[in-house]
């Protein structure tokens, strides 16, 4: 069957590349365990009940890119290892072939392309549904995708203004291919329609809409005529947030916590950030922000937020296991909404390094704590939150037993970046084999912005972390007072096919100044090693070396430098390789002076990824090993290291 497109209107290319912008949700299963999405029968043969076999061959001669074109647009293809239901499924599916794949060549900006589908040697749209088939049948697909089209014209009437507001400012479609002269791909004018309307959008008229277009071939000259007509509508402010399906929650905190203001003008990034705001309370199972159909006489659109709420408490448990470290167990309660404004309550145990070291209790690592948090306090981007936590910690360096509460506001000031102004109070006593026991009693704030522009937050490719934390605290045993202060930075620089390549860097400053390190909670001070830090070294091994008697001991440091530096590979889809070097160094005094020395580790690991973030198993030796140092260790964890 020749399928050739006549010389007149192609409205059908634009809806056919509307196609290729729908893709259906997969189920997910994690080593065998099902996550989400509809889990299917593992013998799918089962379900049908008159399965019909079929091979799939592409006719011998065809370009690269042609072969290319339809194993990415036909469903026989992509399906071959399955069989149809029946003739008919088999003849059904072969009809929506041709669809698929001439969506696929206007996608291509070929509008003289043929297809055939033949099935048992019979075109596929002449063969009857209760026709008797080969088993298992050939199907040859055929496809001379004809020459390119250009743009002869590429018209848009009634464009947007250029915008005065930068956050306003949208791709122009000439940009991304609307453009005289430019291949005419049929997603191209689907794209140009959006940026045309999201352009009005984005200047306050949310009902924009495109009224008419018209697509025409000429077949002799092999170009395409293209014309959008768009129909602004009016311009419109925000009107009233109305709030539906609220169980606990207030209906009033809602529509304050979407930051929606009536009497705005309307922005349809308000809108996206209203969304997010929602998903941040950590209350509702769904959360859909509807506009009205039109827009108020006064020039007001009224706003519809439509919630589900989730069960108000849950329960988590957890565990884990070092060699060096070993076992560890903590559990969670949560209550999600305490008084109708998504008050989170949480509690907190764990218990770790059980057999790390013994199996004495009084070796084990405790932790108990509770945590409130406020969303939305004074803005609908800033929250309160406040904790007391119970820490009892047997590290090689000392023993830790502290009570510390804290409080204070964590802002979003945007997508990227996030601010924390606490103020914290911490009774604290230290023993270690230097300075013996000691009591520490704290008062401090702590200030801090995080800028994360990076694409993944387990995976990154590109982008950049940026975090400053400013501490100045004032100690009441000692009568000190200090100033603490850490930088990081991460970088990442993909490339390749699809970021196959990535090198990834870390950077760690810190210093204090103001209190020698003997009047100093050793919590306070600085160390390295472990995994996060210097991956080869025993966990906050690296500190300042000291000695007494001919013995010699670590303690914690006021400078810190940190470094990491990653090669990731990605092999196949699922399997990935790294080589890594991380260096450490903790100095005595406030500023480097290099008396101590700086540390290497060196190792590589592979990575598993899950869809989730990759599974991370790393080994590690340490260059500049000590007595307390192991020979190598393992790491596995979820994510990328950094």
């Amino acid at each position: 069957m020749d399928f050739k497109r006549p010389q007149a209107s192609l409205l059908g290319a634009v809806l056919l590349a509307c196609t290729a912008l729908v893709s259906p949700a997969t189920a997910f299963e994690l080593f065998g365990i099902h996550l989400w999405g509809e889990k299917k029968e593992a013998d799918e043969d089962a379900v049908i009940a008159d399965p019909q076999k079929y091979t799939v061959e592409i006719a011998p001669g065809a370009p690269e890119e042609t072969v290319k074109l339809i194993e990415g647009a036909s469903g026989l293809a992509a399906d071959k290892e399955k069989p149809a239901s029946g003739a008919a499924g088999l003849l059904a599916k072969a009809r929506g072939d041709y669809r698929r794949i001439l969506g696929a060549l206007y996608a291509d900006g070929r509008y003289g392309g043929t297809i055939s589908i033949k099935v048992d040697g019979r075109e596929a749209s002449d063969i009857p549904p209760d026709a008797e088939l080969s088993d298992p049948a050939p199907v040859v697909i055929s496809v001379d995708p004809g020459p390119q089209f250009l743009f002869a014209s590429a018209r848009i009437r009634n464009v947007a203004p250029p915008p005065t507001d930068p956050k306003d400012v949208v791709e122009l479609p000439q940009d991304e291919g609307y453009r005289q002269g430019d291949v005419a791909r049929s997603t191209a004018i689907v794209r140009a329609e959006r940026l045309v309307v999201d352009a009005w959008r984005e200047q306050g008229y949310p009902k924009a809409r495109i009224v008419s277009r018209d697509v025409t071939a000429d077949h002799d000259r092999n170009t395409i005529d293209a014309s959008i007509n768009a129909d602004p509508g009016r311009q419109a402010a925000f009107g009233p947030t109305d709030v539906t399906g609220t169980e606990r929650m207030d209906p009033e905190y809602v529509a304050f916590v979407t930051g929606l203001q009536p009497g705005r003008e309307y922005d349809p990034d308000e809108i996206e950030r209203a969304k997010k705001r929602l998903s941040r309370l950590e209350v509702f199972r769904s959360a859909r922000i509807e506009e009205a159909e039109a827009v108020t006489n006064d020039g007001l659109l009224p706003i519809t937020v439509a919630v589900q709420e989730q069960k108000l408490r849950r329960v988590g448990v957890g565990g884990s296991y070092s060699t060096l470290d070993g076992a560890g167990f903590e559990t969670y309660w949560l209550h999600r909404n305490l008084f109708g404004h998504a008050e989170r309550l949480r509690l907190d145990a764990k218990v770790s390094g059980i057999g790390g070291q013994s199996y004495d209790p009084q070796d084990y690592n405790y932790t108990v704590g509770v945590s409130f948090t406020r969303p939305a306090i004074y803005t609908p981007d800033t929250d309160f939150i406040a904790s007391i936590i119970g820490e009892r910690k047997v590290l090689d360096a000392y023993t830790q037993t502290s009570v510390t509460a804290e409080a204070g506001f964590t802002h979003i000031f945007s997508d990227e970046l996030t601010g924390k102004l606490t103020a914290n109070v911490s009774k604290s006593r230290f023993e270690d084999d230097y300075f013996g026991e000691r009591e520490f009693l704290t008062a401090g704030l702590v200030g801090g912005l995080t800028y994360d522009s990076r694409d993944s937050k387990v995976d990154a490719t590109r982008g950049y972390y940026l975090e400053g934390l400013l501490s100045p605290f004032y100690e009441f045993e000692y009568g000190s007072f200090a100033t603490k202060f850490t930088a990081e930075g991460r970088t990442y620089y993909g490339f390749g096919a699809d970021n196959r390549f990535v090198l990834a860097g870390r950077l760690k400053l810190g210093t204090i100044v103001g209190a020698e390190i003997a009047e100093l909670p050793p919590d306070q001070l600085f160390f390295a090693g472990g995994g996060g830090s210097v991956r080869g070294y025993a966990y906050r091994n690296i500190g300042v070396n000291v000695d007494r008697d001919g013995d010699s001991y670590v303690i914690g440091g006021r400078s810190l430098i940190e470094s990491s530096v990653e090669a990731r590979v990605r092999i196949t889809d699922t399997i990935g390789a790294v080589g890594f070097v991380d260096a450490g160094y903790v100095g005595e005094e406030s500023f480097p002076d290099f008396a101590e020395d700086l540390r290497l580790g060196v190792g590589a690991g592979i990575r598993y990824n899950t869809g989730l973030g990759p599974i991370r198993l790393d080994v590690a030796v340490p260059l500049d090993r000590t007595d307390d140092d192991p020979s190598f260790a393992f790491y596995v964890g979820i994510g990328q290291a950094f």
